[in-house]
């Protein structure tokens, strides 16, 4: 059962918007099982009038984020949504594949990786988090990665027990990086 946190920048969160996007994301109640919090962020931009929705939602084995910029808010809403069910279906599928090929019985609980904006024209840090690095194989943190649409993701690799980066490489392919010790 989810719970929403709807809250907006640059806009003033009506009851109508917020309760279409309640009303959208509860449609994700049949796929998740345990009580959630969505985040859900609406944001407004003057320069062109577009609108853009954020939402993350986490769940004790997996984090899912999406987001959508669109002239409509509503449409934005639809989009993210559409695109949190794909996430939930994706993972699932592979979860069920993976258990029936090697007994695997899902990802232990991972904190959002960290984001950092950085502005081109002058290389400063803006925006700093901290994770704590689950043990997982290199398979796991590459689905993980996938499903937050991030192009690296920082894990513990479990059999090693040393910290590792998977990333995406341009051909589509992905590379891992591990720390000496």
């Amino acid at each position: 059962m989810l719970d929403y946190n709807v809250r907006g920048e640059n806009i003033e969160v009506t009851d109508a918007i917020r309760d279409y996007v309640e009303k959208r994301l509860t449609k994700l109640n049949r796929y998740i099982e345990e009580s959630a919090k969505a985040n859900v962020n609406l944001r407004t931009y003057r320069s062109d009038n577009s609108g853009k929705v954020e939402v993350t939602i986490v769940l004790p084995y997996v984090v899912l984020r999406a987001e959508d910029t669109n002239a409509d808010m509503y449409a934005a809403v639809d989009n993210v949504s559409e695109k949190i069910e794909r996430q939930i279906r994706k993972y699932k599928t592979k979860i069920n594949r993976k258990s029936r090929e090697t007994g695997f019985k899902g990802i232990d609980s991972h904190d959002e990786i960290p984001e950092t904006d950085v502005d081109d024209s002058a290389l400063q840090i803006v925006r700093t988090k901290q994770v704590d690095l689950k043990p997982m194989s290199p398979e796991e943190a590459a689905l993980q990665m996938d499903l937050l649409e991030h192009d690296f993701f920082i894990f513990k690799d479990a059999e090693s027990n040393t910290d590792s980066v998977i990333y995406k490489r341009t051909d589509g392919k992905y590379g891992l990086l591990e720390t000496a010790e």
